[in-house]
């Protein structure tokens, strides 16, 4: 079971339930991959709330890698994820969230909302606008 106090998600892959956690080092080898030097930088590249399906990727991996399961980014294209691409966008915008101290998203079981992404645009509820 995921501890989110401690950064953790929990998400179902292959049928098999994962832990996903953005360690030091997975954050490290973000830093690597998206060629920026520090943490705030690598925030600031997700706080758009725009992720492509290669970033989705990409923190998916670093996210197993750092539950303790490490994967390729090329792995996570052939996994079977719960929800499918939603719930793996869902996931890693969850682990960010958690990570970098945005707004801790609703347990993906029964959450009502997509997850968002730190700093990114809550959609209006229906009606308010």
């Amino acid at each position: 079971m995921a501890n989110r106090r401690r950064g953790e998600v929990e998400a179902i892959v292959d049928g098999r339930p994962r832990l996903l956690c953005l360690t030091l080092g997975a954050l490290a080898s973000l830093e690597a991959a998206y060629a920026v030097d520090d943490l705030a930088a690598l925030a600031e590249r997700f706080a758009s709330g725009r992720l492509s399906a290669r970033d989705v990727a990409r923190v998916f991996a670093a996210g197993l890698g750092g539950g303790g399961a490490p994967a390729r980014e090329e792995d996570v294209f052939e996994m079977h994820i719960d929800g499918g691409l939603t719930g793996a966008a869902e996931i890693v915008a969850d682990l960010l969230a958690l990570t970098f101290g945005g707004e801790a998203v609703p347990a993906r079981e029964g959450a009502p909302s997509p997850r968002a992404v730190p700093g990114a645009e809550e959609p209006p509820s229906p009606g308010t606008r």
